[in-house]
């Protein structure tokens, strides 16, 4: 029998404080900056769904939809969607939280496609996903659609 696991799982959450230096001449966050949050939280949550080393295949969307200011609280949090035989597709989403005016607004949303592998780097099989919620199962219905738009990417290179 194949092994699944709920997405509850891989849920990942991370808080981070926006500080002087990620911040660019505008007192608002790099967008570099939050790309390497993005990409520690994926793996991490890929990791926890998979019990294993993962790299990072692809970074397959990001939108920025609002700026992270000096003294923001970001909330970052990342599940796995959907998997393949050794891949899976990770969402992010980032809010930007004032702490003084209590105010929150999401700030970045992204699609990642992590591999699992061995210690010598091979990819190995990953666990199956069961998504529970709405938003789960939404997400878990629409990543074939991705994974296509992937593929059809990368044939164009």
């Amino acid at each position: 029998m194949e092994q699944a696991y709920s997405v509850e799982r891989s849920r990942t959450i991370q808080t981070k404080l926006v500080l002087p230096p990620d911040t660019n001449h505008l007192q608002t966050i790099f967008g570099g900056k939050v790309l390497a949050y993005i990409d520690e939280i994926a793996a991490l949550a890929a990791m926890k769904h998979c019990n294993n080393i993962v790299v990072t295949a692809s970074i397959d969307s990001v939108d920025f939809l609002a700026a992270a200011t000096l003294g923001d609280a970001l909330s970052l949090e990342a599940f796995v969607t959907s998997t393949g035989r050794t891949s899976m597709e990770v969402y992010v989403k980032v809010y930007s939280n004032d702490l003084l005016s209590g105010t929150s607004t999401l700030t970045t949303e992204s699609f990642l496609t992590m591999v699992a592998v061995d210690q010598n780097g091979k990819p190995i099989p990953v666990p199956k996903v069961i998504p529970q919620t709405e938003e789960e199962k939404r997400l878990f219905e629409t990543a074939s659609a991705r994974k296509e738009y992937r593929k059809n990417r990368a044939m164009i290179r």
